[in-house]
């Protein structure tokens, strides 16, 4: 289980690498539509900006990366403490990972990031698996 959670850490780490030019791209990319859209030179830069703001707020996963880091620590703090059974709170805590795994993949938008994803998923179902043999 330590192997799993750790291995579910090691790839937001590898998303957390890629994040800045997810979120450079995106610009780009929204930048790039209006252009098509409505021309360069129809672009109020100002609200351009208050836009891009707004949509990259909606986009942004620092929220779900934190609160994917803290339910794998806690994960593993639940295992340490070896007080009875604590098979159903992991079952729990696993299913709050299983959230945040999700959440990440819908708001990234970027194909690295969600194969990363799919391998956390991976993991984590590894992890459901023993739960459900202990219990």
């Amino acid at each position: 289980l330590q192997l799993r959670v750790s291995n579910i850490t090691a790839l937001l780490s590898e998303v957390e690498a890629l994040d800045p030019d997810r979120k450079k791209t995106l610009r780009e990319k929204i930048r790039l539509q209006l252009d098509e859209w409505i021309g360069n030179e129809n672009i109020d830069e100002n609200r351009f900006e208050q836009e891009l703001i707004y949509y990259l707020e909606k986009l942004d996963i620092s929220e779900e990366k934190v609160r994917l880091l803290n339910h794998c620590e806690y994960f593993l703090q639940t295992m340490a403490e070896n007080k009875g059974a604590i098979g159903k709170k992991l079952g729990f805590i696993s299913q709050e990972i299983g959230r945040e795994i999700n959440t990440l993949g819908a708001k990234s938008y970027n194909a690295e990031i969600q194969q990363l994803v799919v391998q956390m998923k991976d993991e984590l179902e590894k992890i459901k698996e023993q739960i459900a043999n202990v219990l």
